[in-house]
């Protein structure tokens, strides 16, 4: 039986193009949620919002923070890009059925009174995690040069 490496990589310079933007973003969220960074209300209020509004129990939204903003800089630098990728892929598929899934389709569905955010943001970060989740960090990752057989 053949013995999974799950540090290896992809060759692919483009993953590079895919963990900035996505680390990037996901360092932002994060910080907002553990740090109050950004114009977000930081770590106890973040506790009190999720299990207050969305019913998730204190120790899930710790891991989301922890997935959000470590997941962030791990896709951002390329380390543990697979386990990064898991952690984000699983943040947004939460946050597309507990929130956005209600709202429909488009992001830009705050023109409607009432309504948030649709589904199109999340789903288009969750594939960007889920095709590193894949295919790795990609030529210019840490995980190319820690993982090499």
């Amino acid at each position: 039986m053949a013995r999974t490496n799950w540090g290896a990589t992809a060759d692919s310079l483009a993953l590079l193009a895919l963990r900035i933007p996505l680390g990037a973003i996901f360092i932002a969220h994060g910080s907002q949620k553990l740090l109050g960074a950004f114009g977000g209300h930081g770590l106890t209020a973040t506790f009190k919002t999720f299990e207050d509004k969305l019913g998730i129990p204190p120790i899930f939204t710790l891991l989301a923070i922890i997935a959000e903003f470590g997941g962030g800089v791990g896709v951002l630098c390329g380390f543990l890009t697979r386990l990064s990728g898991f952690g984000i892929a699983a943040v947004m598929a939460v946050a597309l059925y507990k929130i956005h899934w209600a709202n429909g389709f488009f992001l830009n569905a705050a023109c409607v009174p009432g309504r948030g955010h649709g589904i199109e943001f999340p789903l288009a970060l969750l594939g960007m995690a889920l095709a590193l989740l894949f295919s790795g960090g990609g030529a210019w990752s840490v995980d190319r040069y820690l993982f090499r057989r």
